[in-house]
């Protein structure tokens, strides 16, 4: 390794980087962690690590739990707000950013240990709402949901079928865009279903208990499980309040006939609060919601991950919810804004007809790649496990700002930065430990009863020196809230091991001394990737 700190502090220091560099390295206490340590001109610190501090280092972190990361003592309490599936909508490949790259942050702000609550945060209250009432109404204009003097009981069962409700959106929704009459009509339902009334409630509960079932479904395959189960509707009930507690402290003021609070910052515009015909928007809702989470959670951080299309509405809802103390100025408020997933032409991810891909077929697509691969295997299980790792490997591998190219057949592969090569690479160390320990091998147990010595190769030496760098992955995307740091580290992992797989026969092997620590960085790195993958929403089979 090499240290250049000793250049820029020389015109602070009036010394020469050289006389500097000096100084710092005879300010090393323990110099034992360094095999060679020298200043090279003008002022440049070369280390060279001891290879029995790295081999101590990397036993150190095999017998961890959590192979050297260190849990924070005193850790936040966190809401991740992902996914944010509107009602009435099926889930499609758009929605898969915000799902994976959520559920990776609550993994690894749980690993770093910090008390985490997800929130889906549904789409449930806004004008697709009265969009969707108005529409049933052309279809059903008799029905007891638009009697306003009818007062019985609603039927239990939905009018409409998930499947009715998702072709339906698309007509009503295009009727609105077209014709300014049709959307107001929407927007007259959305205010009085916001209102309460009984027909447009029950209607809307139908809508939202079918989707909602859907939705976990598809959540469901993916692997991701939320805490909360809340929408923009659960927070409606704190508008009240809210508003009262802005106007009596003077936040909000009247502009043409609408509601509206300064954020404070000169370049940002206010917030509308309230409409000029009473209804409430989509800030409305968001800052609302802040408000709930601070009474029901008083969080140190609420974290959003959502389109960075929105990056504007959340300075907005962010400066607002400081500005007038909606949520204490302490808490950290960070949008995760994401980029979109292109097809291979540069464009948002396409079916072959033109349409939006729906995520359940895009989850389908995945799995008949791999059956394509692997034409004798029946077990779902393991294709499932794959199809996973090529979908969230393709997509967390990317940095979270950019948009990236969905690419099924790349990241289907089984060799380069993919994910089936991280699960091949785990498994082929899974089969050396099996041939030898047999397969109910436990790993716990042989990582405390093997050691990892000093290095007899290269091979070995850059296994070890992947092994330590681990906690750093963790720290940069705990820090930076982007999980493409640990798939880099994953596969930095996997090419390390790869080479000393095909350097470093660990069987057949006649010194017993080598054999041991050959099989313990085998054991160590099943145990590093069972970390990484998991905390990237991954599973490592058993067999590939």
């Amino acid at each position: 390794f090499q240290c250049n700190g000793a250049m820029p502090l020389a015109k602070f220091a009036k010394k020469a980087p050289f006389m500097i560099a000096e100084e710092i390295i005879d300010s090393i206490s323990d110099k034992t962690i360094f095999e060679k340590l020298e200043v090279a001109k003008p002022g440049f610190i070369n280390m060279t690590l001891s290879s029995d501090f790295l081999a101590t280092l990397a036993q150190d972190f095999l017998i961890d739990k959590n192979f050297g990361v260190i849990e924070s003592s005193i850790p936040n309490k966190i809401i991740i707000d992902f996914g944010g599936p509107n009602v009435a909508k099926p889930m499609h490949v758009g929605h898969i950013r915000s799902a994976l790259i959520g559920d990776s942050l609550q993994r690894i702000y749980r690993f770093c240990g910090d008390d985490v609550i997800s929130d889906v945060h549904l789409g449930d209250w806004g004008t697709q709402m009265g969009m969707l009432i108005e529409e049933i109404k052309l279809i059903s204009p008799k029905s007891e949901y638009f009697n306003e003097s009818f007062n019985g009981e609603y039927p239990l069962e939905s009018p409409v079928t998930v499947k009715e409700l998702a072709e339906i959106y698309p007509q009503a929704s295009k009727r609105c865009k077209s014709d300014i009459v049709d959307m107001d009509k929407a927007r007259q339902a959305t205010f009085e279903l916001q209102q309460g009334r009984r027909g447009y409630v029950a209607l809307w509960k139908h809508f939202v208990d079918i989707s909602v079932t859907a939705v976990k479904a598809d959540f469901e395959e993916l692997g991701i499980k939320f805490d909360l189960w809340l929408g923009e509707s659960d927070a409606n009930k704190y508008v009240g309040e809210m508003v009262d507690f802005l106007k009596a402290n003077n936040f909000m003021y009247e502009d043409d006939g609408a509601w509206v609070v300064d954020t404070g910052i000169e370049a940002l515009p206010p917030l509308i609060i309230i409409k000029s015909d009473g209804g409430v928007m989509y800030g409305t809702t968001d800052l609302a919601t802040l408000w709930q989470r601070s009474k029901d959670f008083d969080p140190d951080k609420v974290v959003y991950v959502v389109d960075k299309r929105q990056s504007l509405h959340f300075k907005q809802v962010f400066a607002v919810a400081h500005r007038s103390n909606v949520i204490k100025t302490s808490c950290e408020l960070e949008h995760v804004a994401f980029g979109t997933v292109n097809g291979k032409d540069g464009r948002p991810f396409k079916t072959r007809e033109g349409g939006v891909m729906r995520l359940s077929d895009l989850i389908d697509q995945a799995r008949e790649c791999v059956k394509q691969r692997m034409p004798e295997e029946n077990n779902f299980e393991l294709i499932n496990q794959i199809a996973m790792a090529t979908i969230k490997f393709g997509d967390l591998i990317n940095n979270y700002s950019n948009d990236y190219i969905f690419d099924l057949e790349k990241f289907a592969q089984y060799e380069g930065k993919t994910g089936p090569y991280l699960l091949y690479t785990a498994v082929r160390a899974k089969s050396i430990i099996r041939k030898v320990f047999g397969d109910d091998y436990d790993l716990d147990l042989l990582a405390t009863e093997l050691k990892i010595a000093r290095a007899t190769n290269e091979f070995e030496e850059r296994l070890q020196l992947q092994f330590i760098q681990f906690p750093l992955a963790v720290a940069r995307a705990y820090e930076n809230s982007q999980p493409h740091h640990i798939c880099e580290y994953a596969y930095g992992l996997s090419n390390a091991f790869n080479k000393f797989y095909a350097n470093c026969p660990a069987i057949n092997i006649e010194d017993e001394a080598v054999k041991q620590t050959r099989l313990a960085l085998c054991v160590a790195t099943i145990k590093v990737m069972n970390l990484a993958a998991d905390l990237i929403g991954l599973s490592i089979p058993e067999r590939m």
